[in-house]
């Protein structure tokens, strides 16, 4: 059974970390499991991917990706499209603005972190 600790999600679970002379902004939790920022960096370099695409470059289980893009889409950053090409189903992918601004904003605090390290 899930507590109650593990159901919450997002700013409330993000906790603020601190090294020497040197704090860390929490980062948003969902983007930073790496999988799930794997399918995202995958995602963010193009307008939308299929999911043999996604699976080949994140190195993913057919399962781990399902997931994963799962809960991205259950947190709206991304998109999912299902249609038939020649018959066949296909799963495609993209990120959502909301997706591409969550994205940016979690890079932006990795560089805002890396750029106040070199400073020290």
């Amino acid at each position: 059974m899930a507590t109650a600790k593990h159901q919450q999600v997002g700013p409330a679970r993000m906790k603020r970390t601190a090294l020497p002379g040197l704090v860390f902004e929490p980062v948003d939790p969902v983007i930073h499991q790496p999988a799930r920022l794997s399918i995202l960096s995958v995602l963010a370099a193009s307008e939308s991917m299929t999911f043999c695409e996604v699976k080949e470059l994140t190195g993913l289980t057919d399962g781990n990706l399902s997931i994963h893009v799962r809960n991205l889409e259950t947190h709206g950053l991304v998109k999912v499209d299902k249609s038939f090409v020649d018959r066949r189903p296909q799963t495609r992918y993209s990120l959502t603005p909301k997706g591409r601004k969550a994205f940016a904003q979690y890079l932006g605090q990795l560089e805002e972190f890396l750029r106040r390290q070199k400073g020290h």
